[in-house]
């Protein structure tokens, strides 16, 4: 599967900078991240989270899950769960499970991250399929995908 075409569309027609990154097939975000040569903090996954009755995109960095609890706090709601894969297929028919990129006006969602990325000068996430990425400039995405910031992950070793 090549680059999601609508994603390849709005960086296209943007005009800003950014590099599409091939390498091996692998389905982690840390895997890709070191395959990638970024910094794990600095590889965005995307997740796909059901809030309340409402689907959105969860961006996190490599290191890090979603916090549930954060999150509900944060928007307001009281059920905040991930989506089902079935659920994923729907909703992001032209991307590999677990490879969206992070840009949820894409598919009609709304997009929230982490406000740790915002601390970082660029952001290499999925590019829809599990053998590219894309590296552009943190200011480019958040111009881009205008993400709702927020305190929703932690550590991957915090439970």
């Amino acid at each position: 599967m090549p680059v999601n075409a609508r994603l390849q569309q709005l960086l296209d027609s943007s005009g800003i900078d950014y590099q599409i990154i091939h390498h091996r097939k692998d389905f982690s975000a840390l895997s890709t991240a070191a395959d990638t040569d970024t910094p794990p903090e600095e590889f965005a996954k995307t997740v796909v989270l059901c809030i309340d009755d409402s689907y959105v995109l969860a961006v996190v960095p490599a290191t890090h899950h979603v916090a549930p609890s954060r999150l509900a706090r944060a928007v307001g709601a009281e059920h905040v769960r991930l989506a089902s894969e079935t659920e994923m297929k729907d909703l992001l028919p032209d991307c590999e499970v677990g490879a969206a990129p992070p840009f949820g006006k894409l598919f009609g969602l709304p997009t929230y991250a982490s406000v740790l990325l915002v601390e970082d000068q660029h952001i290499t996430f999925n590019a829809g399929n599990h053998q590219d990425a894309v590296r552009m400039a943190w200011a480019d995405y958040e111009r881009l995908a205008q993400p709702r910031i927020e305190h929703l992950s932690h550590h991957e070793d915090q439970f």
